[in-house]
């Protein structure tokens, strides 16, 4: 009988459920037909846009704080390989070995009590405050339910009173269920009243405690990391001078912003100075050719305006018959094909095989490229006289540099 008792009260509620659910479903109908008018609060719908806000914001700021501590924690992995690295390639009989070995440990620990700290006092301090919205967000949802239950009850109270035959048992009741219904919203309304402005103005205090605690704890950890990689730098050190006759010279890479091969482009000179342009020349005054008079000029087309001077020069210098050190004119002290020198203003740094390494004062002897569809803009192709006047091998020695580092000077 008590199991029947049971049963029946749940079978009576879930019915009790279900019409309430369908009262406030033809509620919102009418409200949205316009044949029901619906309680607002302006005020109370600002807090919830600012609850709304503030959750979006929060939940943001743990999930990029996890991925934060999850960069740390692949940081630390790293760092912890390179150590175990170093400590292999460390032989016994260098001086220095111990110490390397305790850096290597207390790096690792560096790592692990900055995680901790990070979870300790950011993370979970992170969870316990958006852990308090789950229960309010309930509760702003149940409390638009019961403010449909209290605009239905008054409206259903109002319809009775307005009926032309009034029955006042059914008036009477439906004036209690708006008691009732007004008593249980207007409860839930004044706490959440109270409590979404002040769990708005929480946030502020809750961002600046948060982004402190991180702050101070990443300074810390990168002060105590640097006094370890100084360390290590003193042990490196230690060593390097007991092995010092076999230190290892650093090439220098390309950077990003090196010319590729095959697609060069000038870089600028380090101190923005502007470059000396070789003069662009077409008019020789060349030896007197078979059946030409002295003084002859080429003509220039409008096409060679618009040509390299490297490109205009040979050009012109061939035509002539005047290539300078390639016809046995009394220029054998220079290289085939030989056109005039450069002086680099700047050191240049070569970042491939075919290009020339220069010192600022270096003197390059300028020579034609053997395919001119090889040369890109901006440079040019000689030998530095140095190595010339040392080999006189043109194949060893030749190289291309970019133009905006030198300075014609012959």
């Amino acid at each position: 009988m008590a199991e029947m008792g049971s049963k029946g009260v749940t079978a009576g509620k879930i019915a009790s459920n279900v019409q309430k659910k369908l009262t406030r479903a033809q509620e919102k109908v009418l409200q949205k037909l316009g044949k029901a008018d619906e309680t607002k609060d302006e005020q109370f719908e600002q807090c919830v846009q600012n609850f709304n806000k503030q959750l979006t914001e929060g939940t943001r700021l743990q999930k990029d704080l996890r991925t934060y501590l999850a960069s740390v924690k692949a940081m630390h992995e790293a760092s912890k390989k390179l150590s175990e690295c170093l400590q292999e390639v460390y032989e016994p009989e260098w001086p220095g070995r111990d110490e390397a070995n305790k850096i290597a440990e207390n790096n690792d620990l560096l790592w692990m009590d900055y995680h901790q700290k990070l979870v300790d006092q950011a993370l979970l301090t992170m969870d316990t405050y958006l852990g308090q919205f789950p229960d309010i967000k309930s509760r702003i949802a149940k409390r638009g339910r019961k403010l449909v239950d209290y605009d239905s009850a008054r409206h259903h109270y109002e319809s009775l009173q307005t009926a032309k035959k009034k029955d006042e048992a059914k008036i009477a009741k439906a004036e209690e269920e708006l008691i009732k219904a007004q008593k249980v919203f207007e409860e839930m309304n004044v706490d959440l009243q109270e409590e979404l402005p002040s769990l708005w103005n929480s946030r502020v205090g809750f961002y600046v405690n948060t982004f402190q605690s991180i702050a101070c704890l990443e300074e810390n950890f990168h002060k105590e990391m640097s006094k370890l990689n100084q360390n290590l730098n003193d042990v490196l050190v230690s060593l390097e001078k007991q092995h010092g006759s076999n230190t290892f010279t650093v090439k220098a890479q390309p950077s990003d912003n090196a010319p590729e091969k095959g697609n060069k482009s000038p870089s600028p000179p380090p101190d923005s100075s502007p470059a000396a342009t070789p003069e662009i020349r077409v008019n020789h005054e060349p030896e007197p050719a078979s059946g030409a008079s002295p003084g002859a000029t080429i003509p220039k087309s409008p096409s060679q305006s618009s040509l390299p001077a490297v490109v205009v020069e040979t050009f012109s210098a061939t035509v002539n018959g005047a290539v300078e050190g390639n016809a046995g004119t009394g220029r054998l002290d220079l290289p085939p094909g030989f056109m005039f020198k450069v002086q680099a203003q700047h050191d240049y740094t070569a970042t491939d095989t075919d290009e020339l390494q220069l010192k600022a004062g270096d003197v390059v002897l300028v020579i034609p490229f053997q395919n001119p569809e090889e040369q890109d803009e901006g440079w040019l192709m000689g030998v530095k006289e140095s190595d010339w006047n040392q080999h006189k091998e043109l194949e060893k020695c030749r190289g291309v540099f970019p133009e905006n580092f030198t300075e014609r000077v012959q």
